[in-house]
């Protein structure tokens, strides 16, 4: 390239910066910030760049700054006369290609890394479209910036030099570094993992500036890898102080007012099942056979929204975090721990303020009468799900009677649920031992008992019964059955996809399994499936390939039944402590019962939509979590053989998941040495072209750890 040429190409890079820029305009010092000139022979080429714009009138100076007349004018009129023009939310591959997701297109706009400009995942944008692919999936180039989709970023700080800082960012889909100045390092020093907002970035080909707004710790340490998995989902741990004030202000005890304008059970024979571990007790049970043989249960909840304000500071807090986070090692609740541990929660011989569904259910499970109650409840025994088992299987107790009965009724009620269309999941819980340092020492597969089908019986049963009993209500009161009369906040299930069913069933095809997709899907059919492979090595492999086909659950003021349950009608009730939907759906009852409407259609719509976003984002955050101390655990066995089951076969390799541990990793195409092995697509199977042994779904392998990653949470396995 001649020196004419560098010149010209610097003088574009300038050009842009300041076209980039906020109010198209920077500083000497600014421009000198961004393109890292750090001699004095770049500061001096630049000086001699800006005289000769400046002579050319393609920018102005004044004072110390530089600006672009008509820049921003020019811009926008070009925008709004291209009809080819469309607003979107960015969605950034880990590889760094772009997708555009808007409401007014069929397909997502496809953007290549080099096109996406200085926009950054989860921004709203407006795209310009440009063409389309071969299979008509269009694609575009970012021409503005709406919207930052995230306040905050979190990385890891490296020192470059002396006065030299950059950030890593730790997320995926964030493709570029950040540069900070020493002034906005917030006492953060190298290797410290860090949350930071955006300053300003004004070029693609320059590093974007942050500004370090909290420091989480040592990279690598337990806290600062916890703490910055929250990040990466939006979440931060701490409460504000004004909403720790708030909640530090509300009376522990419950008034004699309260309790007389209530159902008063504190006699009751009431108990709570729950883990050894938890604090939240938010449902309480009890249970009783009338004299007609019928059983009545009481399904008792904690009455968060007594103590929940609408609009308050701690309301405003509860639904921006909409439910609270279980990582493996804390909680980070929904509601501050005053209210989750305490005000609220069902605990042991303390009076405690609830909202109760009573059912009196016929001996087949059929619901025969039903209340919905403000009550006042004394818990009289705490049960851990093993303790409450140990019951279950004959040790003699002061609640023998109470667990024996409802028992009795959970075992009705799971028999009616599948034989009406419920899928049966049965999905591994790994659960790890931890030392004091949040090492993870062991991992265990968390067994599921009957006591944690007795408790999920009976809350689904409660859910169900409120979501009727608002049907009921219009029912009695419009024929039309309007969804403005008596609007409602429903857990709606659609139906799973067909083609992602076609996709399981052409995998387990190969393996001498039929799975019959057909025109139609019901849960029958899903359930033969599963029931084909229990017992096997395939069983949570299956499992695992059908929740990812299945539609996600959401909340909806739109009812359309729930499809993996088989419920027409179903809503959540049971935890309002950990969950912001429930609390929605207690205040419109309460609303009803008192004649009030408390929530428009439209209201529901906005906050299922957040919610059900709250929900996947938190199940994100614990899925990582999860998958950070596997990553912990197998980082110290490099080397050590495990058993496993292939779990997926791609082009590039094949997915293995750890038996013991129910932990996936993956041996790539490189690694396997043996052979050169061909990815044949109808068997689902890689296959070696000279020895013809093949690689399928369900094959149990030894596989020894090569490699892990805890940055990317990534494990890489070879074989044994």
């Amino acid at each position: 390239m001649s020196k004419k040429e560098r010149l010209q190409k610097f003088e574009d890079l300038v050009i842009d910066l300041i076209r980039n820029s906020p109010d198209h305009t920077l500083t000497r010092e600014q421009i000198i910030s961004v393109l890292r000139l750090e001699s004095k022979n770049e500061v001096k080429k630049l000086d001699k760049t800006l005289g000769r714009l400046s002579n050319q009138n393609r920018i102005n100076r004044k004072d110390n700054y530089v600006y672009l007349d008509e820049a921003k004018k020019s811009s926008k009129k070009n925008a709004s006369n291209n009809s080819n023009i469309v607003e979107g939310k960015l969605d950034v591959s880990a590889r760094g290609t772009g997708y555009v997701i808007t409401e007014d297109r069929d397909q997502d706009v496809m953007i290549s890394s080099r096109d996406i400009g200085l926009a950054l995942n989860d921004d709203k944008v407006r795209v310009k479209i440009t063409g389309s692919k071969n299979d008509g999936q269009p694609r575009g180039e970012i021409i503005d910036i709406i919207e930052r989709g995230k306040d905050f970023y979190v990385g890891t700080l490296n020192k470059v030099s002396k006065e030299n800082f950059v950030i890593e960012s730790d997320t995926k889909s964030v493709y570029t570094n950040f540069f900070v100045l020493p002034e906005n390092l917030n006492t953060a020093s190298d290797g410290d993992k860090v949350i930071f907002e955006l300053i300003q970035w004004v070029h693609p080909k320059a590093l974007p500036e942050a500004r370090i707004t909290s420091v989480l710790g040592k990279s690598g340490s337990n806290d600062a890898n916890i703490l910055s998995i929250l990040a990466e989902n939006d979440m931060v741990a701490e409460f504000p102080p004004e909403v720790e004030e708030y909640a530090n202000q509300i009376p522990l005890e419950v008034p004699k007012e309260e309790i007389a304008r209530r159902r008063d059970m504190r006699d009751e024979n009431i108990f709570t099942i729950d883990p050894a571990d938890a604090k939240d007790f938010d449902d309480a049970l009890s249970i009783k056979v009338l004299d007609n043989g019928n059983y009545y249960l009481g399904v008792h909840i904690a009455d968060v929204t007594h103590y929940l304000t609408p609009k308050s500071v701690l309301d405003e807090e509860a639904h921006t975090r909409g439910t609270s986070v279980y990582l493996v090692d804390r909680v980070i609740p929904m509601l501050p721990e005053v209210l989750s541990n305490g005000v609220c929660s069902l605990r042991p011989n303390e009076d405690k303020l609830t909202y109760s569904c009573f059912m009196e259910i016929a001996p087949n499970g059929k619901l025969v009468d039903y209340s919905v109650e403000e009550t006042v409840i004394h818990s009289k025994q705490r049960f851990t799900y093993e303790e409450a088992q140990e019951v279950i299987d004959g040790k003699d107790h002061k609640f023998s009677e109470e667990i024996t009965t409802v028992t009795k009724l959970a075992r009705v009620l799971l028999d009616r649920r599948f034989r009406e269309g419920a899928i049966d999941f049965d999905t591994p819980d790994p659960k790890f031992v931890l030392d004091k340092d949040g090492t993870p020492l062991k991992v265990i597969l968390k067994k599921r008992i009957f006591a944690h089908r007795l408790i999920e019986e009976c809350m689904l049963m409660a859910n169900k019964t409120v979501a009727t009993h608002v049907e009921e209500m219009r029912k009695a009161s419009d024929k039309k059955r309007s969804k403005n009369l008596y609007p409602f906040f429903y857990r709606v299930h659609d139906k799973p996809d067909t083609e992602k069913l076609s996709g399981i069933a052409e995998q387990v095809k190969p393996i001498g399994i039929k799975f019959d997709v057909g025109n139609s899907i019901s849960p029958k059919k899903i359930n033969n499936l599963l029931k084909e492979v229990e017992n096997t090595n395939l069983e949570y492999i299956v499992n695992g390939l059908m929740l990812r086909a299945m539609a996600k659950a959401e909340y909806s003021p739109d009812n359309i039944g729930h499809f993996g349950l088989g419920f027409g009608h179903y809503s959540h009730f049971t935890s309002p402590i950990r969950r912001y939907p429930d609390v929605i759906v207690h205040r419109l009852l309460k609303g009803y019962n008192s004649g009030a409407k408390v929530y428009t259609h439209d209201q529901l719509k906005k906050d299922g939509e957040h919610c059900s976003e709250r929900e996947r984002v938190a199940v994100d955050a614990e899925r990582d979590s999860v998958k950070l101390k596997q990553v912990e655990f197998l980082s110290k066995k490099h080397g050590e053989v495990f058993t496993g089951t292939i779990s997926g076969v791609m082009e590039r390799g094949i997915f293995v998941t750890i038996n013991d541990i129910y932990c996936e990793g993956m041996i790539r195409m490189s690694d396997l040495k043996t052979d050169y092995f061909v990815y044949n697509e109808k068997r689902h199977a890689l296959v070696g072209r000279k020895s013809g042994k093949q690689f399928q779904l369900g094959d149990e392998i030894k596989v020894r750890v090569k490699s892990t990653d805890l940055q990317k949470r990534q494990i890489d396995l070879a074989l044994a």
